[in-house]
């Protein structure tokens, strides 16, 4: 966490930013002068110093796991390539769908989506979803251009068309909440300005940020805004996924069994709109799973 520290010299007070952090179990804290006032730039002097905390913390890390996994990749043959993007592509819909309600456990899905098998006890709503999603998976592979709203507004119909076709690819007149929460998510008539604000945002910082930072960033802010009546949360883990894989870093999976977590993490960020405690949290959670790929590839 990152906080505004004062102290007094003699007559004279000086202000610093300190971040605590744990590293190899231990906390260790950094700081950054600020002067005898602090700026009125503070928020931006925050995120500046949160950069150069990530870029020495991970960036190195992140940048083994994407060339160490190339590497990796290169080696195998085609078929097994296929075949690792397969296997992902399952867990990914498994997982995504499972933490927004949906029935399938992974064996129905690994069934319906490997061996075109249809669990016949579940709701076809579940099972056309996750058709869908498998889709459009394989849709984002391929996508060479980059995502604006139109794009983001396609991927949504694809993915609901079927299933729930009044809300598909629309942006939402009403209110909406989330259970189990008491964030307010932004009102119908905010919609088109933050959206307008986000896509300016993102291509203004999308050659800037680090791309595992951009993605969680894209994440947690097109989630924050919720513009769809369903389906938020499923979106924006596919522009996510989207990003990592447009610059050639393996994508993330966030599990089901790890939702609890992953939503704590958001609710906290959101509750006190301070986006980089989840951005923490998926870079840490990036580097746990990937942590093969930070040692030398032999």
């Amino acid at each position: 966490m990152t906080t505004i520290r004062k102290r007094k010299i003699g007559n004279t007070e000086f202000y610093y930013l300190e971040h605590s952090m744990k590293v190899n179990g231990k906390v260790e804290k950094k700081e950054k002068y600020l002067g005898k006032q602090v700026p009125k730039n503070i928020d931006e002097i925050k995120k500046q110093f949160m950069n150069e905390i990530y870029q020495e913390k991970w960036y190195k890390k992140l940048d083994k796991i994407k060339n160490n996994f190339r590497k990796y990749m290169q080696k195998l043959p085609e078929e097994i390539r296929e075949k690792y993007i397969e296997q992902f592509m399952i867990k990914f819909t498994y997982n995504t769908n499972r933490i927004e309600g949906g029935s399938l456990t992974f064996k129905d899905t690994s069934k319906l989506l490997h061996d075109n098998v249809t669990p016949s006890d579940r709701p076809t709503r579940d099972i056309k979803e996750a058709e869908n999603h498998a889709k459009l998976f394989y849709t984002i592979l391929k996508y060479k251009k980059d995502i604006s709203l139109g794009t983001v507004l396609e991927w949504h119909h694809n993915l609901f068309r079927e299933t729930k076709p009044g809300i598909a690819g629309k942006i939402r007149n009403y209110q909406v909440g989330i259970s189990g929460t008491d964030i307010e998510l932004p009102s119908p008539v905010e919609l088109n300005a933050m959206l307008n604000e986000f896509f300016s945002w993102y291509n203004k910082n999308r050659e800037k940020l680090h791309p595992v930072e951009l993605a969680a960033l894209v994440h947690y802010r097109f989630v924050s805004i919720h513009p769809f009546g369903d389906g938020n949360g499923r979106i924006s883990r596919i522009l996510m996924n989207f990003i990592l894989h447009k610059h050639s870093f393996p994508m993330l999976d966030i599990s089901y069994k790890n939702r609890d977590i992953y939503y704590t993490a958001l609710e906290r960020s959101q509750k006190g709109k301070n986006e980089n405690i989840f951005v923490q949290h998926l870079i840490k959670r990036y580097i746990k799973d990937y942590k093969k790929y930070t040692t030398k590839q032999k």
